[in-house]
């Protein structure tokens, strides 16, 4: 007798997560507006916008650090605000996450930050945490700064140092929150062929948040462009390039002024200065 077998229990979705009329209103500010994006598993995905559109805000919904008001934020199938607090923090062993600041641990040298998450979560024999610890810190070029304190670090090998602390525990998933942030172009081209050689040896998914399009557009599989609460584009870095619309052309050409204004809103200039023509 044949029987059929249940493929959507064994196979993958093609999303690693996928974010359904996802509504965020943090003080009274509505940060994201019921918006839907995908991030195709393998891939590196790259989410843009102008600053305090909710960018780190949509990683901190993807991590379950924080609830939505609204939608669903699903990643490997799970919908994250309804996990117990057991499941997601079997959900976030998955994840690692480069912080935009590094975030080593000063007291510690090069070594021990890599092996922290090692010796925090698992109980290996030393000689096997050497062995990871060393194989990472080769992966991104650091092996013989191993014994370095992070403070005798230059600001491109701290954040190497925090890539292979991230990559330690072998992630499904990799978030970069503004990883080119201070770089000189050494540094930067160093970082950027180390999250492509990542993901494309390690067959991980990868989330990138940045500002800097030049560097993107070398990097990622994918773009969204967030803005006023919305999705205001997307695609492949390229044909966002050529795209003419009002918010690719001020954000990726650098306009001042568009749909994102140079003023913040502000009642009436002449009220604030106190012309006396204002109050009446």
């Amino acid at each position: 007798m044949t029987t059929t077998r249940d493929v959507s229990a064994t196979t993958p979705a093609a999303s690693a997560v996928e974010v359904r009329g996802l509504r965020t209103v943090l003080n009274g500010k509505v940060i994201f507006d019921g918006i839907d994006l995908d991030i195709a598993r393998g891939r590196v995905t790259a989410i843009m916008g102008p600053s305090g559109t909710g960018k780190t805000t949509l990683l901190r919904h993807v991590t379950g650090q924080l609830a939505p008001d609204a939608g669903s934020v699903r990643v490997d199938g799970e919908n994250v605000p309804t996990l117990s607090r057991a499941k997601l923090f079997a959900l976030r062993e998955k994840i690692g996450y480069l912080f935009q600041n590094s975030a080593l641990l000063t007291d510690f040298t090069v070594f021990e930050n890599v092996a922290f998450p090692l010796r925090q979560h698992l109980r290996l024999p030393e000689e096997l945490v050497r062995t990871i610890v060393l194989t990472r810190l080769q992966a991104v070029g650091l092996r013989g700064a191993a014994h370095l304190m992070p403070a005798e670090l230059s600001g491109g090998m701290a954040r190497r140092v925090a890539l292979a602390r991230a990559i330690v525990r072998d992630p499904s998933l990799m978030i970069y929150d503004e990883p080119f942030v201070g770089l000189d172009p050494i540094a930067l081209n160093q970082v950027l062929k180390l999250i492509r050689t990542l993901n494309d040896t390690l067959g991980i998914t990868s989330i990138l948040v940045a500002h800097e399009f030049a560097a993107v557009r070398r990097v990622a599989d994918h773009v969204y462009l967030i803005a006023g609460g919305k999705v205001a584009a997307q695609g492949h870095p390229d044909e966002l390039a050529e795209r003419d619309s009002p918010w690719t052309r001020q954000f990726f050409g650098g306009e001042a002024d568009g749909p994102v204004p140079f003023q913040y809103p502000a009642r009436d200039y002449a009220t604030d200065l106190g012309f006396p023509e204002a109050r009446r």
